[in-house]
Parts: C-alpha cells; structure tokens; sequence
C-alpha cells in the first residue's frame, strides 16, 4: 500500500502513481480541512476526486462486517464505498469561492471573540484590564471593518454575486453578511430543487416509517451553520414580511413545539431564497 506525506510532494507522489495506474477517481473522506490540501493538488494534477461523509463510510464499514480500523482497511472500504454509491467527480471550488469562504470563516471568528470580549469585560472594574479589554476590542472592530469590505468588493467584482445578492435581498430583512454567508457556504443554491437545497441543508424532516407505522420525522445531518444562519434570518424575516408572520401564528396554533416551528420557517425561507436564486441565474444565463 502507498503511504505518502500530507505535503505538497506527497501529494504529487500520490498524482504521479495514480496516473501511473489509470486511476479514474480518487475518493477521500472529508477530516474537518486537512483533506483541501490533496483535493486542491490532485485536480491540479489533473486526477478527480470526490469527498465521502466520513459518518457514512464508516457505517458502511460496520455493515460489511469491519469492525476494525486501519489505514488499509479504511482505504479498501472508502474505494468499495466510492464504487457502490458510484461517487462522481466534485469540482474544486473556484478561487474566488474559496477566499469568500475564508473571508466569511474569519469574520465569523472576530465577530464571536468580538462578543466573548464584550461580555468578559463587562465583569472587570480594573482601570488596567478594562484598557487591556479596550486595546483588543478596538483591533477586533478594526479587523471587522476590513473583512467586510474586503467581502463587499470581492461580491461587487463577480456579475452572478451580484445578481443572487438583489435577489435575496428582495425579502427584507436579509443583510449584507446573511448574503456573504449564504454564498460563501452554500454555493449550490439555486441550483437545486426547493426539496433538494433543504435535504443538504438539514432542514427536511426525514421519513421513519415501517410497514403501518409512522414514526416522527426529524432532521439529520446537513450544513450546521447554514441551518443556524437560516433560524436568526428567518426570526428577522418574520418581523418583516406578514406572509412568514401568518405561517408562524399558524404552526404555533396548532400547537407545534418551539424547534418545529424554527425548522419550519427556516425552511419556508430557504426554499423561497432557492426560488430566487435559481430565476437570478436564469437571467444572469440568458443572452441580454
């Protein structure tokens, strides 16, 4: 079995011997961003690849009777899980996609330091540890101040960004880092069905039912911080706009729990931000 470095010249020796032995696909697990570097390389390189759900390549291994974990079974049981599913190429993200997403990731950081900061200092009487509080508050709000418009002039450089930014701004009480988050995390909106998007989010309750009986539906797996961006805007949205108003007075009527109802309504919004997307690439894709 080949074992390389996860560096750039181990991820060449890995190009070079897989397009040595005509591989056609090389499947990987996803492993939190250490697997970016090799995804990036290989197709550089010219070799495809796809990215497995780590979760469910394991369940697979237990389903074929793997209960142990090794690197050569783990790479036997992610090739035979690439095969079963028949895993297709997944194109890396463009440049301009990637920086969006780290500028979104980092203004995402300073901002939660930015509150841990505020309500540490709020605790502190010392002259010297409220400057010291201060110092730092002062370089984090500088730094916000930059990222976000280092994030407007990235979205004002591409025509699409642009278009998917009117469109989703047509419901108010969508902002500007709701939109730079949306397109940042979730690049594939509207390009999808209103039932697809939700599914890869994680906001479609998922069938449990057998023979006569009917379970309750939950929601499983998805983009965690998507689905959380999708509940503040919707609370937002709700206090804007009297269609999502009204749907929100109907579900608690009719006694849904709390977290039903914050799914229900991240969803109806999801699917309407879908809608608009997928009308803004339409037009973005016809000839003027």
């Amino acid at each position: 079995m080949l074992q390389v470095t996860a560096t750039p010249q181990g991820v060449a020796q890995l190009a070079r011997f897989c397009i040595g032995h005509g591989v056609e696909l090389v499947v990987m697990e996803a492993t939190g961003g250490y697997e970016r570097l090799a995804f990036s390389l290989l197709w550089e390189a010219g070799v495809p690849c796809a990215i497995a759900n780590p979760r469910q390549v394991r369940r697979f291994a237990e389903a074929m009777g793997f209960l142990e974990k090794t690197d050569r079974i783990d790479a036997g049981v992610i090739a035979e899980y690439g095969r079963v599913k028949r895993l297709v190429a997944q194109s890396p993200a463009s440049a301009e996609q990637q920086r969006l997403r780290a500028l979104v990731g980092r203004l995402r950081q300073l901002t939660a330091q930015k509150v841990s900061q505020t309500n540490q200092r709020r605790l502190v009487q010392d002259a010297d540890v409220l400057a010291s509080f201060d110092e730092v508050l002062q370089t984090i709000r500088r730094q916000i101040r930059g990222f976000e418009a280092k994030i407007a002039e990235l979205l004002s450089s591409d025509p699409l960004w642009l278009e998917l930014d009117a469109a989703f701004r047509e419901i108010k009480g969508v902002a500007d880092r709701s939109v730079a988050n949306l397109l940042a995390e979730l690049p594939e909106i509207g390009t999808l069905s209103g039932k697809a998007i939700a599914k890869l989010v994680g906001v479609a309750p998922i069938a449990r039912d057998s023979g006569k009986r009917s379970g309750k539906r939950y929601i499983r797996g998805g983009r965690s911080q998507v689905r959380s961006l999708l509940f503040v805007i919707a609370s937002v949205v709700r206090r804007h706009n009297d269609d999502f108003a009204e749907f929100h007075r109907r579900l608690i009527a009719a006694g849904k729990p709390k977290i039903v109802v914050r799914i229900a309504l991240a969803r109806k919004l999801l699917v309407q931000l879908n809608a608009k997307a997928r009308d803004a690439r339409n037009a973005a894709a016809t000839p003027a």
